[in-house]
């Protein structure tokens, strides 16, 4: 068995298995149950190494050839492997819940599949083209049959596929700048060509306004999925690309650039969502300030930068699988999520009212809650910056917890005295509970993520030198 069949080929062909299921409960169980064992054995099964189970010997290999081109996943990628179907898990066992099921699992599973295909591809510019292929994959989930694409959908669409041109026109310079790296025009060019297929990847301002847009239109389980999968993804294969280019990740200009946009998106998108009445629209601000966050942590040089993305990524993806589940079941109760339809619904709906709050505090960096141990170490690693660097993060972090006091306010707000109920089903009450805990214990204890970071830094064996 080779780790590109078992991590890449097995989960597509699944979720394009579970297209035949009828049942919702089915199909989420299969899906997160399938996740959740590649999860474990990529935890516990090294690849490219060789196990003895009494006279059984079990070796999975590292690399497949698809039509001339090698799918390659190392030792190494075990940890990330875990991180991803992991999280995945989550995903799939909380459609259920939200009442998204059958199609969501059938098509979540074959764009995870997609995206992993895209960090194990050699030559690595094809990851854009896989990158590609599963924003559109991701059209079903945000579209319901027989009805028209929003705006926000066909702007998502043609943002992600402008970015696929530059990336790939940038590829092609880049070798000719390791070349000649003596040749300053093409060096320009070339990373002016980069810098603009990231930003449509990873929706710099201004092209970010999709999101908010989206959150309007799309199912809000659907959207969070989507917001999780894609950004993080893109942070890995832009690490990659740092990676490799020794002249890219020691430009002052370039690694400048990064912590303007950077600075930019925290701070507008927490100023944005403190100005919100949608709580769609909220959660779609602060995914936008935690893509800020993620290319501050890119623009830092030093040996801790490579853990200190992926202390980030993991919680972000628990937090957004909470509160997008939260909206899910508050908009099939209220049919809308603007702040005039769900006041006072924490008597009635008090679990799910009460998570969506502790994944909005986790965002912005609460004490206690998982998002904050990563937020300490920005802190911490940029000490030595500027006064108005430090400022305008905190700007965005105050934004975003000005947006959360806000909603707890609405969600507790209401004329009558009416009876406090309970009206969550058994299975919202348990993924909510488990994510909640989740946050608690990953901020209290962040020691438990070391194992998986130990090895993460030897993906990209130049970053931090």
């Amino acid at each position: 068995m080779s780790a590109p069949i078992l991590w890449i080929a097995l989960p597509f062909l699944t979720g394009a298995l579970i297209m035949l299921l009828s049942s919702e409960r089915f199909s989420a169980w299969i899906g997160g149950t399938v996740s959740a064992i590649l999860a474990l054995i990529a935890l516990l099964i090294p690849i490219d190494t060789a196990l003895l189970l009494g006279s059984l010997s079990i070796k999975i290999s590292p690399a497949v050839q698809f039509f001339g081109r090698s799918f390659e996943l190392n030792t190494a990628d075990g940890s990330l492997l875990a991180i991803i179907y992991g999280l995945a898990a989550l995903w799939f066992f909380g459609t259920e819940a939200s009442g998204t099921a059958n199609r969501f699992v059938s098509i979540g599973l074959m764009i995870v599949a997609l995206l992993t295909a895209s960090i194990a591809v050699e030559p690595f510019l094809y990851a854009a083209l896989l990158l590609e292929i599963a924003a559109m994959l991701v059209i079903p989930l945000l579209v319901p049959p027989y009805q028209k694409a929003g705006r926000g959908v066909v702007r998502f669409l043609i943002y992600q596929t402008l970015a696929m041109p530059f990336i790939l026109f940038s590829g092609w310079m880049l070798t000719g700048v390791e070349a000649s790296p003596s040749d300053l025009g093409t060096t320009l060019q070339s990373g002016i060509m980069l810098s603009l297929g990231f930003a449509f990847l990873f929706a710099i301002f201004p092209l970010y306004n999709w999101i908010p847009m989206l959150m309007e239109e799309a199912s809000p389980y659907a959207t969070g999925f989507l917001l999780w999968a894609l950004p993080t993804f893109t942070t890995i294969f832009a690490l990659g690309f740092l990676d490799r280019y020794t002249w890219l990740r020691n430009s002052p200009q370039f690694v400048g650039s990064i912590q303007f946009a950077g600075l930019f998106m925290v701070a507008s998108g927490g100023i944005f969502a403190a100005l919100q009445r949608h709580l769609g629209r909220i959660l779609g601000y602060a995914a936008i300030a935690q893509a800020g966050l993620l290319l501050l942590v890119m623009s830092l040089q030093n040996l801790e930068m490579v853990n200190l993305v992926f202390l980030t990524l993991i919680p972000r993806g628990l937090e957004l699988t909470i509160w997008a589940l939260a909206l899910s079941i508050l908009k099939r109760q209220a049919n809308s999520l603007q702040f005039s339809d769900v006041q006072g619904l924490a008597r009635k709906y008090p679990i799910t009212t009460a998570a969506l709050v502790f994944a909005h505090l986790s965002i912005t960096g609460f004490p206690l809650l998982a998002g904050f141990p990563s937020r300490l170490a920005l802190w911490q690693s940029l000490t030595n910056d500027s006064l108005v660097t430090l400022f305008w993060i905190f700007v965005g972090m105050f934004g975003l917890l000005m947006s959360a006091m806000r909603t707890l306010a609405v969600f507790v707000m209401t004329d009558d005295e009416s009876a406090w109920e309970l009206n969550e089903s058994w299975t919202q009450i348990l993924m909510l509970a488990i994510g909640v805990s989740g946050l608690f214990i990953l901020g209290m204890f962040p020691q438990i993520l070391q194992p998986l970071l130990t090895n993460l830094p030897s993906l990209f064996e130049h970053l931090g030198q």
